[in-house]
């Protein structure tokens, strides 16, 4: 039997602000109501998700809204690191990733999809993987330096926003979390992104924000095998290099909200 720490540190790893409370905040609110220390990180600042403002004062207002979005949900915001279209996989950008982990020691990362529709996305995910992968290397000199730590780490990739990655191809999850019970804190989450509404409406014909968040948690519900309304799907990533193979705390921290997915029993609820 796989143990787990008394109060283990959840880390909600994402791309830009507004990513984690479209894809990933219920499960993190699950978390938190299960006792888990939970922390949001945006790697991107969200400069150039704006037709008004400039690029500095379009990061200032959205790290005050991923802000209030943390506080919403009790959880430790932590600031981005980079511009938007600027989150590489390289040599400096691991180091500096590398440091935010260590210095947060997460034995749960939830974070993008390797296949989404977009690079930052895929980018962050990387950069994430990587630095929980080498968070016991003593050779591996972060930015600015961090002592190392060996807990287990579990790391679960969410579905990329609207369910399929940059080549049209179909979401398939290893489980679902129902998230029904908290919705509603998750909407408040969203809405505190509010200068996001007339850029996604502008850019991408997304006329009702909190519906469509409502409406993906929906379809992913609909499309698999278990009787939620609700509900965030998530891939595991491998154990090899983070943790033992039967550690997967998101199923023993909401055992009641876990839903694995059977592709030969439809509709089957988890026993």
């Amino acid at each position: 039997m796989v143990k787990i720490e008394p109060k283990p540190i959840v880390l909600a790893a994402a791309a830009h602000p507004d990513d984690i409370e479209f894809c990933f905040a219920g499960t993190l609110l699950l978390l938190k109501e299960a006792g888990c220390d939970i922390h949001m990180w945006n790697l991107a600042n969200g400069c150039y998700g704006d037709m008004v403002h400039s690029r500095d004062e379009v990061a200032h207002i959205r790290w005050g809204e991923a802000q209030d979005s943390a506080k919403v949900a009790g959880a430790i915001a932590h600031p981005p690191l980079f511009d938007d279209l600027s989150i590489f996989y390289d040599r400096d950008s691991i180091a500096a990733v590398s440091a935010v982990v260590r210095e947060i020691r997460p034995s749960i990362i939830l974070t993008h999809s390797p296949n989404d529709y977009m690079e930052d996305h895929q980018n962050a995910c990387r950069l994430v993987v990587t630095a929980a992968f080498s968070r016991g290397m003593p050779n591996h000199r972060t930015t600015p330096q961090q002592p190392t730590y060996d807990d287990s780490v579990r790391i679960y990739h969410a579905a990329p926003h609207g369910l399929r990655d940059g080549l049209g191809e179909l979401f398939k999850p290893d489980f679902l979390i129902d998230i029904e019970p908290v919705i509603p804190t998750k909407g408040q989450m969203l809405n505190c992104h509010k200068s996001q509404k007339n850029w996604l409406e502008e850019t991408q014909e997304m006329d009702a924000y909190i519906e469509e968040m409502i409406s993906m948690s929906r379809e992913m519900a609909d499309r698999d095998y278990c009787d939620v309304v609700h509900a965030e799907g998530w891939r595991r990533h491998s154990h090899l290099g983070f943790c033992p193979p039967l550690y997967n705390p998101l199923d023993m921290l909401l055992t009641q909200n876990f839903y694995p997915i059977s592709t030969t029993t439809p509709n089957s609820p988890r026993i």
